[in-house]
């Protein structure tokens, strides 16, 4: 009974990893000022950060967002910044 307890946590446990959404490609942000941060990829295209921006905004009760800012960084992994403000409309 002890090992079929131990097969079925081994199975259960690589079910789980099996099933996991893959982690993001963009790193998002809320800044203190209330817009939206996203670091966007090399391959990243803007309606890609636009989106990301977007899903970000729905978990604050708004339905889109506006550019308001795109920076290059010095970062390899992330080379452009975007800043996004939400809005309701």
């Amino acid at each position: 009974m002890n090992i079929f307890r131990k097969i079925w946590v081994l199975f259960f446990g690589v079910a789980l990893m099996a099933c996991s959404t893959p982690q993001s490609e963009f790193g998002v942000y809320r800044q203190s000022d209330g817009t939206i941060g996203v670091h966007a990829p090399k391959s990243a295209k803007d309606t890609e950060a636009q989106a990301a921006a977007v899903e970000e905004c729905k978990k604050l009760g708004k339905r889109g967002a506006t550019i308001v800012e795109t920076r290059k960084t010095v970062n390899d992994r992330f080379p452009m910044t975007y800043i996004y403000n939400c809005n309701a409309y």
